[in-house]
Order: C-alpha cells, then sequence, then structure tokens
C-alpha cells in the first residue's frame, strides 16, 4: 500500500460490497480496499432454494468462493481482506472497530453488510441459510440444513414471495419419490404478490401439480419447536394450528446494523441514504444494497446502485468529475423457477413462458456464472 493510497473500506462481502470494491479496483487509482467480513467465503444464495432442498445438484465450492481469490487480479497492495466482525463505527477518528483487530482507519467507508432472515438465524425458523448467517464456517450450517431438511416427512415453508415459492417447488422435486407433505402458506391470496395475477397463477398451478398445498391469505403468529418431540407448531391468524418435522420462515428481513450509529439508521433501522447514496449526516460514509433504506431489496436494485456509488467516491477523490443520482422506480423484472422444468416471473411487463425460465434461471440458478458475478478469473 502507497502511503499516498486513498483507503475506502467496505462492511460486507455481498454482492454489492465485492461488485462495489471490484469496479473502484478499474476505475480509480492509487486507492487501497479493505474488506472486512465475518466469512472468507461469498456464498451465492441466488442458489439457495436449490442448495438447501437438493444436497447432491452442487459442489459447495461452485457456491461457496473465496473472496481472497475473487480479487487475486487486484495491483500490488490495492486489496486487503479481514475475516472479522465489525462492532462500531467512529465517525469521527474514521476508524472501524471490528473484534479482534482494534481500529481500522478509512478515508471513505461504505456499509454493505446486507440483511439477514429468520430462517438464516435460526429464529422462530428451522435454520435454513437463504443468506450468509455472519458465522465464520458457512459451510458447516449449510450442511446442518441439508441434512435437517432431507430427513423430513413434513415442510412448512412461511412465505410465498420469490424464495418461498422456489424453494417450495425444488423441495417438491426432492422429496416427492418419499411423499413428504410440504405446505406453503401466503399472507395473500395469490403467491408472489409483488407479480402480475397471470404470474401468480403460474406458480400455484406448478406447484399444485408438483403435491404442494397452498395455505392462503393466512399469516403466521407464532412458530414454536417442541424441545422433547422436535416437531414444529405453527400457529395462524385464523386460530388453526398446524405441525411438521420442519417449519422455514421465508418471510420478513432485519438489517444487519449493530455496528452503525443509530444517527445513520431510520426508524425501522436502515441506513439513510441520500439520492448519491450517501449515508445522511456524513461527507466520507456510503451504503449500498440491502442495508439501505430503499425498500427494494433485490439484487437488481443493489447492481444499478454499484456505479452510482462508485463514480462518487471517483468524484470524491479525484475532485473532479460529474456525480451520480440513484432513482429507485417500482419496475419489477423476476425470474422464478418452480422446480427444474418450469416457473414465472415478470419479464418487461410479460408474464414468461414456463420452459424459457427453466432455460433462463431454472436450469442451474445461475451457479455456472457465480464466479463471473464478482469478478473471479
Amino acid at each position: 500500500m502507497s502511503p499516498n493510497s486513498t483507503r475506502i473500506v467496505i462492511i460486507g462481502a455481498s454482492y454489492a460490497g465485492i461488485g462495489l470494491a471490484q469496479s473502484l479496483l478499474k476505475t480509480i487509482p492509487n486507492i487501497h480496499i479493505v474488506i472486512i467480513n465475518p466469512s472468507d467465503t461469498f456464498f451465492f444464495n441466488i442458489a439457495s432454494p436449490r442448495i438447501l432442498a437438493k444436497p447432491t445438484a452442487y459442489k459447495s465450492d461452485q457456491y461457496l468462493l473465496s473472496i481472497v481469490k475473487a480479487f487475486a487480479h487486484a495491483p500490488a497492495g490495492a486489496f486487503e481482506f479481514i475475516q472479522d466482525h465489525a462492532v462500531d463505527i467512529n465517525p469521527d477518528s474514521k476508524t472501524v472497530v471490528v473484534a479482534n483487530k482494534g481500529n481500522i482507519a478509512f478515508d471513505y467507508l461504505v456499509i454493505a453488510s446486507g440483511s439477514s432472515t429468520p430462517s438464516s438465524t435460526a429464529h422462530g425458523s428451522t435454520l435454513a441459510p437463504f443468506k450468509p448467517t455472519g458465522e465464520r464456517d458457512l459451510e458447516a450450517q449449510i450442511n446442518a440444513a441439508q441434512h435437517e431438511i432431507a430427513r423430513a416427512r413434513s415442510v412448512i415453508i412461511g412465505g410465498a414471495g420469490a424464495v418461498g415459492v422456489e424453494f417450495a417447488g425444488e423441495l417438491a422435486e426432492a422429496l416427492n419419490a418419499r411423499k413428504t407433505d410440504i405446505a406453503l402458506i401466503s399472507s395473500t391470496w395469490h403467491v408472489l404478490p409483488a407479480l402480475k395475477k397471470a404470474a401468480s397463477q403460474k406458480a400455484e398451478s406448478i406447484l399444485t401439480e408438483k403435491g404442494v398445498k397452498l395455505v392462503r391469505a393466512r399469516k403466521v403468529v407464532r412458530a414454536t419447536q417442541d424441545a422433547t418431540s422436535g416437531k414444529w407448531k405453527v400457529d395462524l391468524d385464523d386460530g388453526q394450528t398446524m405441525e411438521a418435522d420442519v417449519y422455514i420462515s421465508t418471510t420478513g428481513v432485519v438489517p444487519n446494523n449493530k455496528f452503525i450509529p443509530p444517527q445513520y439508521l431510520d426508524s425501522k433501522g436502515w441506513v439513510s441514504v441520500d439520492s448519491e447514496m450517501r449515508v445522511k449526516g456524513s461527507t466520507s460514509m456510503y451504503a449500498i444494497g440491502d442495508i439501505t433504506s430503499h425498500s427494494a431489496r433485490l439484487l437488481l436494485k443493489a447492481q444499478e446502485q454499484i456505479p452510482v456509488v462508485a463514480c462518487n467516491l471517483r468524484a470524491d477523490i479525484l475532485g473532479q468529475g460529474k456525480r451520480k443520482r440513484y432513482m429507485a422506480d417500482d419496475k419489477v423484472m423476476m425470474i422464478v423457477p418452480v422446480g427444474s422444468s418450469s416457473g414465472t416471473g415478470q419479464m418487461f411487463g410479460m408474464v414468461p413462458w414456463g420452459k424459457l425460465v427453466a432455460m433462463i434461471k431454472g436450469k442451474d440458478f445461475f451457479v455456472s456464472k457465480a464466479k463471473e458475478m464478482i469478478g473471479m478469473k
């Protein structure tokens, strides 16, 4: 690292965090990037519904990728990885406090710590890492979840968004031979409520054909596991109770914000950012991806934010150049495989054919593109 290098610290090795780091290294000279993340592997969680339902579908090195190797092409001294937990940010001294390394200085800081779900933390749900868990040994947790799911004779999935629908379809294929009972609970009458009605109905038709029971317009108010039998009891808002060997929640996200000073958070705990993705109340901090106050927490939205933050950091560092603004929109583009041979979604306002969905995403959930997506050669 050159003594005159600009030091940019990124908290979180998410798609957004890694994608931004790769972009900065390509476009800004004489910088030193530091990524802080609890695990030294990047989890390609796009494929998590299939990974968890079908343990033999992929080898772990196809979806758990070395973060350091992703930056093997970086100029000498330009990249540093710290495997640790961030525990605080000191904006006045421009330092990040990490659990085992003390203070890490920055000229600019980017918060890309993302979000968690009940299933990824096993909070009111069987452990099912649809997202990184924040632990060092993510592979062991994935293996444990795969084993627990594979031995189940009955499964309840709470939440009928894209992850819930994809997982239900994969699980129905994986456990069909054992005639495992699978139920999918939707808080709305139709699954995939963010999509057109025709897209939702297509998913419902496929799920029904695969033997998945749809529980419509019901919310889970409580899910508890019996300490003796291990069975899950799921209470619904109409007073009905369901039981299963495994209950997996695919609803709700919570911000990974324990290390962030409260003055930078909105009322729901997300990082408040302005139109340039700068943290409100700061001149040297940005945020990107799920952790921000933008409610559409989708990969495509994070990818749209990367060039905005990269451009504005370049302008900050070089003291010249136009700045970009991120204008969030409500356009929805989503491809949802429901098993390996069909699916639904919304593309340019239209519902794609099931075979097209299978061809684009259902074939391998983009695992063949995992390395490319984080810039790994």
